[in-house]
């Protein structure tokens, strides 16, 4: 698998990359380097433990369960409950680690273990690296110093999580849902729940698709990547709008009472508005990264709200939020942060406040996506280049000088090399879509040309 620490966890092919055999060794190296790092000193270390439907989480979680117990961590089953659940419930019970089985909107066979540090944030690249690490020299035949008797961890079933994260949800709102008709979109995955019971709690009439998991359909054909079974069901059911999740809910797209697309750009939008309005939108700011819309910076530039850009991946979006105290932040694909209530996207918590925001102001989704227009985007990926060179090359230049020439204020090009193969991502957006097709094509020729 080369390195095993991506950019959210570890994750691969159920029990072919991703075996019980790491998730093991992963929970016992993870236990080790946190108490190295004095995060257990003073007391006896606790674990929550979560998941998300799928049939391999099952004996992944026990594998994970059955390393921390061992290292002599107390574990806190919480069953099937989405990512920000786990990270919630970490915080909130004020445990030292949360793990989450879990590969979010990939497919059935993929799975994924990720950790969480003491609050409920992520683990710490460096914490990441250690455990990696120390995995690896006990995988070659190192042995672990293993307690014994009253030494090692008890394990408990803790059902009291759905209730806890239902309630802290509802605590988050401003305003109840009274007279909305709502279609969720569950993705057959860890939301199928937490979701309707939220919603309904709230006061929303709610319809449901995708909400019942059987370990083998997580993401089949539903959720935020397939939106075309949501855009249906709301048009039938007459609903004021849809919401869709992934997988593991920490993403939220939405689907207007036409049956549009509404975008994690235009949610973002929608929700720095009403936080401005609030004043819970510190520095008047929002974070989003270099593939947010043009149309996105235009609204936010106009509305005075002024947009914190990063690199692509919601982690990134994180760091910002962090290190410089704003509230909110986000990608397209529905990745939604708010820093006070969440410390990851929270798919569900996203999808409550945009719904909060359509119930407060009686106006209807698609009036409230429409302060910004999502102009045309176009992207092409161009393969078996030279990546390392797109930035220096005096041709490519040239090309993408004369193309943003040509498109001016109403356009932009983003040329980006790929993290994980060998090639050039050329992004154009464009007034309408045919010249942003034109633009790309030819500059994805000249890609080819200097680059090849």
């Amino acid at each position: 698998m080369g390195r095993l620490f991506g950019t959210d966890g570890v994750r691969g092919v159920a029990n072919a990359d991703l075996t019980a055999e790491l998730a093991l060794g992963l929970s016992v190296a993870a236990a080790h380097v946190l108490a190295e790092v004095g995060t257990f000193d003073g007391h006896r270390p606790t674990a929550v433990v979560g998941r998300d439907p799928r049939a391999s989480g099952e004996f992944l979680e026990a594998a994970v369960v059955a390393g921390l117990a061992s290292a002599g961590v107390d574990v806190l089953r919480v069953g099937v409950l989405p990512t920000p659940a786990v990270a919630y419930l970490t915080g909130a019970l004020g445990a030292d680690l949360g793990v989450m089985l879990s590969a979010s909107h990939n497919a059935m066979p993929d799975n994924g273990v990720k950790f969480f540090a003491r609050g409920g944030h992520k683990l710490a690249d460096e914490l990441e690296d250690r455990i990696e690490a120390l995995y690896e020299l006990h995988r070659t035949g190192a042995p672990w110093e293993r307690p014994t008797g009253s030494g090692v961890g008890r394990v408990r079933t803790y059902d009291e999580g759905f209730d806890r994260y239902v309630a802290h949800l509802i605590g988050v709102l401003p305003n109840r849902l009274d007279g909305l008709k709502v279609v969720l979109d569950e993705a057959h995955g860890a939301a199928a729940r937490v979701s309707p019971e939220a919603f309904t709690r709230a006061g929303a009439e709610v319809i449901t698709i995708g909400a019942e998991p059987d370990g083998l359909n997580i993401n089949d054909g539903c959720g935020s990547t397939h939106l075309a079974p949501l855009k249906a069901a709301v048009v039938e059911h007459g609903a004021h709008f849809g919401i869709a999740h992934d997988g593991d809910a920490d993403r939220c797209l939405a689907v207007d009472a036409a049956g549009e697309e509404v975008d994690g750009d235009q949610i973002l939008a929608v929700l720095a508005l009403a936080m401005r309005e609030a004043g819970t939108l510190r520095g008047d700011a929002v974070v989003g990264t270099v593939m947010a819309n043009l149309g996105f910076k235009i609204a936010m530039e106009r509305e005075g709200i002024h947009l914190v850009e990063t690199a692509v991946g919601d982690r990134y979006v994180l760091e910002s939020m962090k290190e410089h105290g704003y509230a909110l932040g986000g990608e397209q694909s529905g990745h939604v942060i708010v820093l006070d209530h969440a410390t990851t996207g929270d798919g569900t918590l996203t999808g409550l406040l945009l719904a909060a925001r359509v119930a407060a102001t009686g106006r209807t989704l698609a009036d409230l996506a429409a302060v910004m227009r999502r102009l045309p985007q176009v992207l092409v990926n161009v393969p078996d280049v030279d990546k390392s060179r797109v930035h220096t090359s005096a041709e490519l230049a040239a090309a993408v000088s004369e193309a943003e020439s040509e498109l001016g204020t109403t356009g932009r090009v983003l040329l980006r090399p790929s993290g994980t193969e060998p090639l050039v991502r050329v992004m154009v957006e464009a007034p309408d879509i045919d010249q942003a097709s034109s633009v790309a094509s030819r500059l994805a020729d000249v890609v080819k040309s200097a680059l090849g």
